[in-house]
């Protein structure tokens, strides 16, 4: 969490300032997302709620996408990872929706991706950014941190 609460901290700043929120919906990280954002004092001035997706049962309950809302689109890429973070931020009514959707390891996951993929994504006002994420590693824990930080990494970047 000590790489993750600088760049929460950063983000918290500028959504305060700007009177905006965030919702997340994450795979892989696991709530690291969630936590460094809630790790910053104030935080329900910004932060709306947020879940762990980890399966199609969390995503259906959770985000309430359907399997048709998803249909030909697979998990673990950047269309995938757009389509929860505008499920987050719609279902959450936020400013901006962010999302990560992974493999952490150890092992790769039933697509074909090794252990260190993740796409990560922003929904946000006039702004959807997603990117693909290699840490090249196999260390669940490792890539899990990697994995948050680079979606607080890329919503600070929106931001800017």
């Amino acid at each position: 969490m000590d790489t993750l609460i600088p760049i929460a901290e950063r983000i918290a700043e500028t959504l305060k300032a700007r009177r905006q929120t965030v919702a997340v919906a994450e795979s892989s990280s696991g709530g690291l997302v969630s936590a460094a954002l809630l790790a910053v004092p104030g935080a329900s001035a910004y932060y709306q709620g947020g879940a762990v997706v980890y399966t199609g049962r969390a995503r259906m309950q959770l985000m309430q996408l359907t399997r048709e809302d998803v249909e030909g689109v697979r998990s673990a890429s950047e269309p995938y990872a757009l389509i929860l973070a505008r499920a987050a931020r719609d279902n959450f009514k936020t400013t901006w929706g962010i999302s990560e959707t992974g493999a952490a390891g150890p092992g790769g996951n039933a697509y074909g991706d090794a252990s260190g993929h993740t796409c990560v994504a922003v929904a946000g006002p006039d702004i959807e950014l997603a990117l693909t994420v290699e840490t090249g590693v196999d260390d669940r824990q490792a890539n899990m941190r990697a994995f948050a930080q680079a979606v607080l990494e890329l919503l600070e970047r929106s931001l800017a």
